[in-house]
């Protein structure tokens, strides 16, 4: 047999050098996705999180009257506030209840509350309408805010 005529059997080691290099770059980058999106799996957890608590502190603040049935300002305890001004300047270090009670799990995120006069509403007289911003932070640079309106109907 001429060398012309004999079947080929097999791979020339530039052919195998250069399949190897494609695969390895292959593997890399699939590899670099990989850990990437594990690096940065509990991100959307931990915004997801922030999220609920923002809207449960939104929540709970704005099922308060507009003003003081009492006729008592300033309440000293959480679960003493009745109006929506008690929450001005409300600073929770971890997420509590509406009692002022940790919540366990959640010792990594602050919030911050301001209620303020909003005369940004058409119509609307200042003494009648409050915004209240509600900030959620997490020890990961997560940050958070919430804001609603409330009005005296």
């Amino acid at each position: 047999m001429t060398p012309a005529t004999r079947p080929q059997r097999g791979v020339t080691l530039i052919e195998l050098i250069v399949s190897i290099v494609i695969v390895s770059i292959a593997a890399s980058a699939v590899l670099g996705v990989l850990s990437m999106s594990t690096a940065h799996s509990a991100d959307p957890m931990i915004r997801h999180q922030a999220t609920a608590i923002a809207e449960s502190y939104l929540e709970e603040i704005m099922l308060k009257p507009l003003t003081d049935p009492d006729g008592v300002d300033g309440e000293a305890a959480r679960a003493d506030f009745d109006d929506l001004d008690d929450y001005d300047g409300l600073s929770d270090a971890g997420a509590r209840d509406q009692f002022g009670s940790p919540m366990a799990g959640l010792g990594d995120y602050n919030v911050a509350v301001t209620v303020t006069p909003s005369p940004a509403l058409p119509a609307v007289p200042v003494a009648d309408a409050l915004r209240v911003d509600v900030v959620v932070t997490h020890t990961n640079a997560v940050n958070f805010a919430l804001s609603g309106y409330r009005t005296r109907f």
